[in-house]
């Protein structure tokens, strides 16, 4: 926020204002019952009989000590000027978040459904990370890239916002549909120290081609590691109408409803040969902390120089003039 030419990088603090003034209101309500004290003691002769005591010297006093006050607030609210540009070297690592998108995922065993929980959990994971790029994979049956690899995750937030019950497939799980194209992207861009891909999926998997695919990515060396979202309990698939109301719940050739389990076994099998790990969900951080701890160990790669616009902080002029103002009304 700026004031008069000046940027104010911390109004948060706007709040302290009031108190500000109250200290200066109580110190000059002091300094009246102080002169009403000495006048009733001494007379109009208050200025010869009291030692020390000049009057304009207490207003003087008055003056420093709001003047002190006030700067000091200003110099909380972190004033700046001139700006300046800084070269910052950008390392990292990138990072394919792969989301699924079946029809399995609306399933309510994790509340208010697996795909709002994975959404939530990947939410949580890009506010612990630091500087990665990251790129958002939705699949089902096939996959696309939902948003490329960015370090902007504002536009991440964007993209997975856009994912809702309209964009589930009604189609099946194929991993190996997922791992292609995060090999693929892979592939496309440049030559990475690290490639990782983070895996949200219940596991139901109806891969025709997994096994090749597992090779194909030991080959990139791509580190994959799964995160189970669901339980093993299970629950119904429900199903929507195209206003987005429930109609009922799917069914087999039988007429039974079907019921999704989680399937962690194969999640598991894929991390282990992946070079990654199976991380369960939770109903805390601890499985994106963990997350956090295994992407962090992976070597950076330097991706490009940002110049980013500042402006200098001025608030040491504001604290020394605050200081002036405070010792002079203590000496006087």
């Amino acid at each position: 926020m700026s004031w008069f030419g000046i940027n104010w990088a911390a109004t948060q603090y706007l709040w302290v204002a009031p108190i500000i003034i109250l200290i200066i209101i109580l110190y000059a309500y002091r300094q009246y019952k102080v002169k009403a004290a000495i006048k009733l003691i001494a007379g109009n002769w208050h200025e010869l009989a009291i030692k020390n005591y000049v009057p304009y010297k207490q207003r003087i006093k008055a003056v420093l000590f709001s003047v002190g006050m006030i700067f000091l607030f200003l110099a909380l609210l972190r004033p700046q000027w001139k700006k300046r540009e800084d070269t910052i070297a950008q390392e990292g690592r990138d990072l394919l978040i792969a989301l699924d998108i079946s029809r399995s995922m609306l399933a309510v065993d994790c509340m208010p459904n697996r795909l709002e929980c994975a959404k939530k959990k990947v939410k949580q994971l890009l506010a612990m990370l630091g500087c990665e790029r990251v790129g958002l994979i939705l699949f089902s049956g096939s996959a696309f890239v939902q948003c490329p690899l960015t370090s902007d995750y504002a536009a991440f937030h964007m993209f997975l916002d856009q994912v809702d019950v309209e964009t589930i497939s009604s189609g099946t799980t194929a991993l190996d549909a997922a791992l292609r194209q995060a090999v693929d992207t892979f592939r496309a861009g440049p030559k990475r120290k690290s490639k990782l891909c983070v895996i949200f999926t219940d596991g139901e998997d109806f891969s025709s081609n997994l096994r090749k695919m597992k090779h194909e990515v030991i080959k990139e060396n791509l580190c994959v590691y799964t995160v189970g979202v669901g339980t093993a309990q299970g629950a119904p698939i429900p199903l929507y109408d195209e206003e987005g109301n429930q109609v009922g719940h799917q069914k087999d050739a039988k007429g039974n409803v079907v019921i999704s389990h989680l399937n962690d076994s194969i999640l598991h099998a894929l991390a282990n040969d992946a070079g990654g790990a199976y991380i369960p969900l939770s109903q805390n951080l601890t499985d994106m902390k963990r997350l956090v701890r295994c992407i962090e160990s992976f070597e950076k790669d330097y991706f490009e120089d940002k110049k980013v616009s500042s402006y200098y902080d001025r608030y040491p002029i504001f604290l020394l003039i605050s200081f002036i103002c405070f010792a002079a009304e203590w000496i006087l």
